[in-house]
């Protein structure tokens, strides 16, 4: 009797292991397909499914890439308004798979694009943009006191960015398996669990439309 019931109780002790499996099994299925599911948004799809997107590359020779389509994000460091058009001087950002700024990244230079018609420099200063349009070579200038060449583009189409503040729970703030009762995972009898003790809540910069 004593051995039947220690099988039991072995059979018992593995069942949330398995639910918890395949809770996670489910989990990294979805968010598989959500990252399946992310497209780049019209304004800045362009004409050409490999735009060119290597600002350094492009820095180094930026003659080779004369009217080739390019796409470039980053944050709008200077709006200057000329007669017909709009000058916009862009700290350059990698960008993801949706054509986003990158904010966990460095920048990787910086470059001007022209947009052919007004935009308002109260709306646009510091905001996160992204542009496609072909490179139309590159133009000489200043940051600050330092000379600089900036590569050029000719925007045919761009994307302006929010940021917004996502609030990441802890682990055990989602546990289904986690009981207060007992201050550890599935009950008394089990020593620590595997996300024992309050974690700090994370808040994190999100790029979004």
């Amino acid at each position: 009797m004593t051995i039947q019931s220690f099988g039991n109780q072995t059979s018992k002790q593995q069942t949330p292991w398995r639910r918890r499996g395949g809770w996670y099994g489910l989990l990294l299925i979805g968010l598989s397909l959500l990252s399946g599911c992310v497209t780049v948004p019209d304004e800045i799809r362009g004409t050409s499914a490999t735009p060119q997107m290597d600002l350094i590359r492009v820095m180094n020779a930026p003659n080779l890439y004369t009217g080739q389509e390019s796409r470039f994000g980053g944050r709008i460091a200077d709006i200057r308004n000329e007669a017909d058009r709009t000058r916009l001087e862009i700290v350059a950002l990698p960008l993801d798979g949706a054509g986003r700024p990158r904010l966990d990244e460095p920048s990787e230079g910086r470059l001007v694009a022209y947009v052919n018609r007004f935009l308002e420099p109260l709306e646009f200063k510091n905001q996160l943009i992204t542009v496609v349009g072909p490179i139309s070579g590159s133009e000489k200038g200043k940051i600050g006191e330092r000379p600089y060449t900036f590569v050029v583009v000719n925007v045919q189409g761009y994307k302006r960015w929010r940021v917004v503040q996502q609030v990441v729970l802890p682990p055990r703030a989602y546990d289904p398996w986690w009981d207060r009762r007992y201050r550890h995972a599935w009950g008394p009898g089990w020593g620590p669990g595997w996300n024992d003790g309050y974690a700090p809540v994370q808040v994190e910069s999100v790029v979004t439309e």
